[in-house]
């Protein structure tokens, strides 16, 4: 079963202070990735991470994900896809210090937006890499963009568009809360399209510095996804409680807010 892991930039970032990685969280979850992959061999995983306080304070300074049009804003195009390459390298080096057969794959390299929608992006590293019992690790990067001039793709959109072209049954968003709560502080235990509407008042923004949308943003895109896709389960769930991902994945646990169709 192929599996998309998102590492929110709040759980692996203090999104506070800026270029601030947290080495100790990411190691946490790379080992209970690796301890899956060991215990159920077919399982197949795709991993992407958010930019976090690399990419989201550069990306705000030069109003990147609005377009691109300006020598100014080239340049802080490519400071945003420098920094948020920093931090892709600090994961795939935790990643891989874990005994996961990590293969970094560059978003920008292949991706082009219409209006900050990906239209186009490179599948067969991807497909190769699980072809072959390798780990491909996406992030939130820039993108040309044939409307804007060039954009921010988070890695959400990114998992949209791949989700409909590979055959992913199932996501998990991680992050530091639990799910997504309720006015009262319980874990909503699931939102379907039914629910969405009482569930509302319950989403809100991101804490810290994120120019691609918080909560709110997140559980639309995924809710839009599970429907577009039969069979999809999505969870946004804690990355912090130990075994929790690795139970996960091996069908032991079913943690967090559980979207669906």
């Amino acid at each position: 079963m192929l599996t998309f892991i998102k590492l929110g930039g709040s759980l692996i970032t203090d999104k506070q202070v800026e270029a601030s990685f947290r080495e100790a969280v990411a190691t946490q979850v790379a080992t209970e990735i690796a301890e899956a992959l060991a215990e159920a061999p077919g399982l197949q995983i795709l991993i992407g991470h958010g930019s976090g306080s690399f990419g989201h304070f550069a990306a705000k300074r030069y109003r990147t994900i609005e377009g691109v049009h300006t020598p100014e804003g080239w340049r802080g195009f490519a400071e945003v896809a420098t920094v948020a390459a920093e931090l892709n390298y600090l994961v795939a080096r935790t990643v891989r210090a874990a005994g996961v057969p990590v293969w970094r794959i560059q978003p920008s390299a292949s991706a082009i937006c219409h209006d900050g929608d990906i239209t186009s992006m490179s599948l067969e590293p991807i497909q190769t890499a699980l072809t072959h019992g390798l780990v491909p690790l996406v992030y939130g990067d820039v993108a040309l963009d044939t409307v804007r001039g060039g954009t921010i793709i988070s890695t959400e959109s990114i998992f949209f568009y791949l989700a409909r072209r590979l055959p992913v049954r199932q996501i998990l968003l991680l992050g530091e809360v639990e799910g997504v709560y309720d006015g009262g502080g319980q874990v909503i235990p699931a939102i379907t399209p039914a629910t969405l509407e009482t569930a509302e008042s319950a989403l809100g923004g991101s804490a810290g510095t994120d120019v691609t949308g918080g909560m709110e943003t997140k559980v639309r895109d995924m809710l839009a996804l599970a429907q577009r896709i039969s069979g999809l389960h999505i969870r946004i769930m804690s990355g912090r409680q130990p075994g929790l991902l690795r139970d996960t994945l091996l069908g032991k646990a079913e943690p967090g807010t559980h979207i669906r169709s």
